[in-house]
């Protein structure tokens, strides 16, 4: 991060045609990183973290706010086109959100002053907000059309977060030792990725 502190008095650049080639590289990326899934020990073999948030946020960094959803939103359709739907683009929808949480705040933060003290907050701000949202979309949006999606009652999601912990035995001890630890790890994973390689990259990315 640049230590520099540069004020958001200036305004979020327009997309020209190089911004779109940054954007289209980045969204790219991610959609590579989606392909490469990490299963966890305390979640169902459904919650799998991969890293396509990094360029994501790298965008929200370098390009602002608005780029980074662009990029959130690219990634996600070209998901869809390339391997479909079960849930009637409800997850996509619900995915672009909760990626969204975790870097648009981050971004909006960092914008205003340019430090690595405020990419920093900025990160953690944005984990905190994925994780807090995350649990309640997946509580009363996610969850819900997965089960009818592939034809289950809901119990039958819950059992599946039983067998690998013990401590889950309904909706809320499923969010609260599944989905909570799920999007806070892979909110400080995403970040300590950014941190580490953003001042190495953002020239190549950075809107002037």
């Amino acid at each position: 991060m640049s230590t520099e502190t540069k004020t958001a008095a200036h305004t979020e650049p327009r997309f020209g045609v190089k911004a779109l080639v940054k954007i289209g590289m980045l969204a790219a990326v991610a959609l590579i990183l989606m392909l490469y899934e990490i299963p966890l020990p305390f979640a169902p073999s459904f919650y799998e973290i991969d890293f396509s948030e990094v360029p994501v946020m790298v965008g929200c960094f370098a390009m602002g706010p608005l780029a980074g959803a662009v990029i959130e939103f690219v990634k996600i359709l070209l998901n869809f086109v390339f391997t479909g739907t079960d849930t009637a683009g409800v997850g996509e929808l619900a995915n672009f959100i909760i990626g969204c949480s975790l870097c648009v705040p981050a971004g909006l933060i960092y914008r205003r002053n340019r430090t690595r003290k405020n990419a920093l907050i900025g990160m953690i701000t944005g984990t905190v907000l994925m994780t807090v949202i995350g649990c309640v979309i997946n509580a009363f949006v996610l969850l819900p059309t997965f089960a009818t999606a592939f034809h289950m009652p809901i119990d039958e999601l819950i059992a599946m977060g039983t067998s690998v912990n013990p401590n889950i035995t309904n909706l809320f001890t499923f969010v609260m030792f599944a989905v909570a630890p799920f999007n806070l790890l892979k909110g400080v994973l995403v970040s300590i990725i950014v941190f580490l390689i953003y001042k190495k990259i953002s020239p190549i990315f950075r809107m002037r």
